[in-house]
């Protein structure tokens, strides 16, 4: 039998490219001798991040389309023609089994070629809207993995499969990791340790907060492990001290999340589902700059279940040291929240999207 042949595609931001990396590794486990191959959009962050996770990668020249009149709308026909011409001597070269989308504009032309020449594709959904892209593939796909009820207003019913969202295998024991992640970090394991994630690319105002409040973290003899992001890092890394660590990117997310107490984030749909599955104290902070408000709906999910915290940017400036403190200082607070976040994880989603994409290979 020769080897899986397997496309992915999934990019722009870490909320496309985690899940499709997560999806990759699930199916390598499964068949160590697959060729995978990745295709993103040359300009994004997933032409740096795929490559340090192991794995080739193809760039297509596309963008989205802008809101408003601009340059770039009016180059967007020649790289969708581009992309188009490009995705299909991609896969005739690489004659995958399946292409797999994750969303992002790259994932667009590429599983388009590939439902116009009888390839099966598999689209993966993260949040409880649908993305652009994934809705313009819907018709054609074969298979549609969501992580929320519901998703019958985007998709045909008959193709959806509720997973729950991939998340990276080496975040589903992190327990065992604690000593490791201290010595990684260089943190002393007597005083709490707090985690603050604004996304791969960084949220001014969590950054923002964070900046100032750090003479509250002193007085509270409390360590910072604090993700910038790519945009934000460069602005902020001169706040580093021995007690507050101030990184663009953080590669080893499973010691981060051993090492913390409590865990400030954004509240994008990946970093939701780790979250559930990590299983620490949460205080979400979602960005209102997003399409439909998804974060917010995103968060006020957990928080309902009275599994996290939540606070909304316009309020951080009355609430969010009181919220922190109150938090920080109530183990029966903590406790229930780590419990209660760990209900709603789905730990098998990769394993279940992966089983999905064999019945495609199979049944063709």
């Amino acid at each position: 039998m020769k080897p899986l042949s397997v496309i992915l595609s999934g990019g722009g931001t870490g909320g496309h490219i985690y899940p499709a990396i997560a999806i990759a590794n699930e199916i390598k486990r499964r068949h160590p001798q697959s060729n995978i191959l990745f295709v993103g959009a040359k300009d994004r962050m997933e032409m740096q991040k795929v490559p340090k996770a192991g794995y080739p990668i193809q760039g297509l020249w596309i963008s989205g389309i802008q809101r408003k009149l601009t340059l770039k709308n009016f180059m967007f026909p020649f790289k969708l023609i581009s992309s188009l011409v490009k995705s299909r001597r991609i896969i005739k070269t690489h004659a995958p089994d399946i292409v797999i989308g994750t969303g992002g504009f790259a994932s667009g032309p590429l599983l388009k070629v590939a439902n116009s020449m009888d390839i099966g594709t598999l689209i993966q959904e993260q949040n409880s809207y649908a993305g652009i892209t994934n809705k313009w593939l819907a018709g054609k796909a074969n298979t549609i993995c969501v992580a929320y009820d519901g998703m019958e207003r985007y998709f045909p019913s008959e193709k959806i499969v509720l997973t729950g969202n991939p998340v990276r295998q080496d975040l589903l024991e992190i327990t065992s990791k604690t000593v490791e992640a201290n010595t990684y970090f260089n943190l002393d394991p007597t005083k709490k340790t707090v985690l603050v994630l604004g996304g791969s690319q960084g949220a001014g105002k969590i950054n923002q907060l964070i900046a100032g409040h750090l003479s509250a973290f002193k007085e509270l003899d409390i360590q910072l492990i604090w993700q910038t992001g790519s945009n934000y890092y460069t602005q902020f890394k001169d706040h580093e001290t021995g007690q507050v660590l101030v990184k663009e990117f953080i590669y080893r997310m499973d010691l981060a999340y051993a090492a913390a107490d409590v865990i400030i984030s954004r509240a994008g749909a990946g970093s939701v589902s780790e979250l559930c599955i990590v299983g620490k104290p949460v205080i979400f902070i979602p960005s209102p700059n997003v399409s439909e408000d998804h974060q917010t709906k995103n968060a006020l999910a957990i928080a309902k279940e009275h599994a996290a915290l939540m606070l909304k940017e316009a309020e951080l400036e009355e609430k969010f040291l009181p919220e922190f403190k109150r938090l920080l200082e109530d183990s029966y607070l903590q406790t229930s929240l780590s419990v209660n976040i760990k209900k709603l994880a789905k730990p098998n989603a990769t394993k279940e999207i992966v089983d999905e994409v064999e019945k495609l290979i199979t049944g063709k």
